[in-house]
């Protein structure tokens, strides 16, 4: 298991004329240098955990629960293969493209080292997807496309600072003994509001995902 790429954005125009915000950072690069990674402010300038980074819509994107966005190559050749396209790493506006680790079967609350410094992320939540997503994809029906997938990818907050850089391994420091994985929790929010109560076993869900949550069980 390993970082394949580290992938960052500048701001530029939105491609969808209805967003809340003019400028999107979902158009996402490969870089070669290490990139710091921390906990993010709530600012535009710094809603993302990687430094050099851009957050277009930081009411939505980035902050703590949000502070890192993985997807796994794996599923981006499957979507190649399905769509019929080439899709370069951090086509998904993936921060880590990763290799050998089922992102989707992932539990909330499980810790991953990478590399061999510091760096430690906790899975927080999985990607819903939104109107920019499809536009930049240019896929009018992608948010349902992708919701029928169900292999939505990951996000993760920060534990633990470090750098990060292509190649770095991934290693699974701890992992809960509850079953809410990404897969599950993407499943109750898009799809099937009936197994929200499942998802409060997990103490380390974002809090929005645990507002949805609470709110489909009162």
């Amino acid at each position: 298991m390993h970082v394949l790429s580290v992938n960052v954005a500048r701001l530029s125009t939105n491609p969808d004329p209805l967003a809340q915000s003019s400028v999107t950072g979902i158009d996402k690069r490969p870089v070669d240098d290490a990139v710091l990674v921390r906990p993010p402010g709530h600012t535009q300038s710094d809603a993302s955990g990687l430094i050099g980074d851009h957050i277009g819509n930081p009411r939505l994107h980035g902050k703590p629960d949000q502070a890192v966005y993985a997807y796994a190559r794996e599923d981006l050749d499957s979507w190649e293969t399905q769509l019929g396209v080439t899709l370069a790493n951090g086509m998904f506006g993936e921060n880590l493209t990763t290799v050998g680790v089922d992102l989707t079967q992932t539990r909330i609350g499980e810790r991953w080292r990478i590399g061999n410094g510091p760096l430690l992320l906790e899975v927080s939540a999985p990607r819903t997807p939104c109107r920019t997503f499809a536009s930049f994809l240019d896929r009018p029906r992608w948010i349902k496309t992708f919701t029928d997938a169900g292999v939505p990818g990951a996000y993760f907050r920060v534990l633990s600072p470090g750098q990060v850089r292509a190649g770095d391994g991934i290693t699974i420091e701890y992992r809960p003994d509850h079953d809410v994985t990404i897969g599950l929790v993407f499943q109750a929010r898009m799809k099937n509001a009936a197994l929200a109560p499942e998802l409060l076993k997990a103490d380390a869900l974002s809090a929005e995902m645990k507002n949805f949550a609470r709110q489909r069980i009162t």
